[in-house]
């Protein structure tokens, strides 16, 4: 095979041309090293096979896939929701997260179970083929949920919105797919054309999902030890990382792994809010009296926790969790730092603990709108978002007739 050669700062480098046998297997020869990246469908049976292949056929010095701790974890450990400690999830605001994962997931595996193979088999078989060769394995991927955190910062408000409102249509939509229309996806002219589309409805969505980690999972197989790394990632980050390798970009993964701050706009909306309620409520004691001032108060009181606990009798929470919602709200809305659903939701948890058999059932029956109060996991997302929400409205609808009553 010819290679044509071009200078990065200095250093040689191929161009990345397929390997013989699959247009899948990409070779790039940089400083003398060389890299094999294996561009795979996580649902594919194909790409399983391929792996396997391609890590027994070059018997590299070390094997790179596109797994994090966590991933790695989930899809090699079936038992591993047993270790799930649901009340540190919730004390780590970490619930949000791992309800889009589990989305994400069920999404995946329901695709793979039409073509009998669970999602990410092949980046499993990638550790199992390497272990076997006596071949060292680095797993190459950020850690998911600094990618979700990201993506979800750096996106706006309405963006944000967009995101979840297809998230959510992704829950009930049937995931019918061919093995034909999974080498669509990995066919390069398709996939580019997606991930523009992507880019163009939500670019700063792309960067942390897909960009950043092209350029990250690029510098960690850099990094890698040996003169022949094979890197098994999904297709639609083999361009990507073979630009980077290739223009000798250099990126500092440590700057990749830090979470934006949260928006100054809506920390000093949390720190207003209280002030506004507070500081209102003295001026209409000193300026109309003391009825006034408790009249308010007592508006507030009520238009917050009567939401709140009607969010959790929706979510058919425990009784104590909703008495807990009618008494926490007035106090919870004057706080940016703990909500009402972070306070339903761990008690509901405490209180109502899911069993193991349902957490092993969480990604087959968010699809069932009925289960998800059936399920005690799925409940404690519910107690969550449904006392959050509907408090949230409250807490605006309180903080307009608190002021109006001010300026009145």
């Amino acid at each position: 095979m010819s290679e044509e050669k071009k200078e990065t700062n200095g250093a040689p480098a191929t161009e990345a041309k397929p390997a013989a046998g699959s247009k899948d297997v990409h070779r790039l020869t940089l400083d003398g090293r060389e890299f094999v990246l294996v561009g795979t469908a996580h649902i594919s049976r194909q790409s399983t096979e391929l792996v396997r292949r391609v890590i027994e056929e070059e018997k590299p010095d070390t094997v790179c896939v596109e797994l994090d701790e966590r991933r790695y974890e989930t899809i090699s450990n079936p038992n591993q929701w047993e270790k799930l400690n649901l009340l540190e999830v919730i004390k780590k605001k970490q619930l949000p997260t791992l309800v889009v994962q589990l989305i994400l997931s069920s999404y995946q595996k329901r695709m793979g179970e039409q073509l009998g193979v669970l999602p990410g088999t092949e980046l499993l078989e990638a550790t199992k083929a390497a272990t076997e060769q006596g071949i060292p394995f680095e797993l190459c991927d950020r850690d998911v949920g600094i990618t979700l955190k990201r993506a979800w910062r750096n996106t706006g408000f309405f963006k944000r919105m967009w995101l979840l409102s297809s998230v959510l249509a992704s829950i009930f939509e049937p995931a019918e797919v061919s093995e034909e229309q999974i080498q669509e996806i990995k066919d390069q002219d398709a996939l580019s054309e997606m991930l523009k589309e992507i880019g163009e409805a939500a670019p700063t969505m792309k960067g942390a999902l897909i960009d950043e980690r092209d350029q990250y999972m690029a510098e960690k197989i850099r990094a890698a030890r040996g003169d022949k790394v094979v890197a098994v990632v999904g297709a639609g980050h083999v361009q990507g990382m073979i630009e980077h390798l290739r223009e000798d970009r250099k990126t500092d993964v440590e700057t990749l792994e830090e979470l934006p701050p949260p928006s100054h706009f809506w920390r000093n909306v949390g720190v207003a809010i209280p002030l506004l309620i507070i500081g209102s409520l003295v001026y209409i004691g000193y300026t109309k009296g003391f009825d006034q001032a408790m009249s308010n108060l007592w508006f507030w009181v009520l238009v917050n926790s009567i939401p709140t606990a009607l969010g959790a009798c929706i979510a058919l929470a425990h009784p104590l969790v909703i008495l807990a919602a009618f008494l926490v709200a007035p106090f919870t809305s004057l706080t940016p730092v703990v909500g009402a659903g972070m306070v339903t939701a761990f008690l509901q948890a405490w209180l109502k603990p899911p069993r193991v058999y349902e957490l092993e059932k969480a990604g087959e029956d968010l699809t069932k709108f009925t289960h998800w109060w059936t399920n005690r996991l799925l409940r404690v997302f519910l107690t969550f978002f449904l006392p959050g929400f509907l408090g949230a409205i409250a807490t605006w609808v309180g903080v307009t007739k608190i002021l109006n009553s001010a300026a009145g």
